[in-house]
């Protein structure tokens, strides 16, 4: 296959992955109901947790993880032994920042979707997996201590970049942790402003 045709169809191929609108599905079937016309709107597991429950959001936030594993595993490998032609660990930050913004905007859901979190953690979990490993601990001391999903998730995504270049991981690395740090804290504004007036709800497991 041409090299530059496998790139586009990749790129578009792990941006529909991404938009695989897990939540809206789950909800739908249960409730019957749009799941961003209910709670914080937003199309995410925390939102489900709070819809439908428990085992639906574990479901969810696992299908959510899912889709940026295999962005950056089975769709790159695959993709790359059929002629794309560029440094493995770029075309892996590529395609995984590609199945992020599916899942944030999906064209499934006329581009409303989640804010990202559980995407990230499937390819941060591929690409950085210590750096994961790090910021996942940081976000449980917070959550444990505040019961904020929101504020421990937004701490956590500030350090993830910090450990990316501590670890010495490569450029491409480095430079996609911050991006999609800034990113999906960027979709987490609204979570923002409503710790500042002390409005976000929490949640106790």
């Amino acid at each position: 296959m041409n090299p530059y045709l496998a790139l586009i169809i990749s790129i578009l191929t792990a941006y529909l992955m991404g938009s695989f609108p897990t939540s809206f599905i789950f909800v739908k079937i249960l409730k019957g109901i749009d799941i961003r016309q209910i709670g914080s709107k937003n199309a995410g597991a925390t939102n489900v947790l709070r819809a439908v429950g428990k085992i639906p959001a574990l479901i969810t936030l696992a299908v959510d993880i899912l889709k940026g594993v295999l962005a950056v595993t089975v769709l790159v490998n695959f993709f790359y032994s059929i002629g794309v032609n560029l440094n493995y660990n770029f075309y892996r930050v590529l395609l995984g920042f590609c199945a992020i913004c599916g899942h944030i905007w999906p064209a499934f859901l006329k581009f409303k979707g989640g804010k990202g979190m559980a995407t990230t953690l499937g390819v941060g979990g591929v690409i950085a997996p210590l750096a994961l490993v790090i910021s996942l601990a940081i976000w449980l001391i917070v959550f444990v201590i505040s019961n904020y999903v929101s504020l421990s998730s937004i701490i956590a995504l500030i350090f993830f970049p910090i450990i990316v270049f501590l670890c010495n991981y490569s450029c491409y690395t480095r430079i996609s942790s911050v991006a999609i740090s800034c990113l999906v804290i960027y979709k987490h504004k609204e979570n923002i402003r409503r710790l500042m007036r002390g409005e976000e709800n929490k949640v106790k497991i």
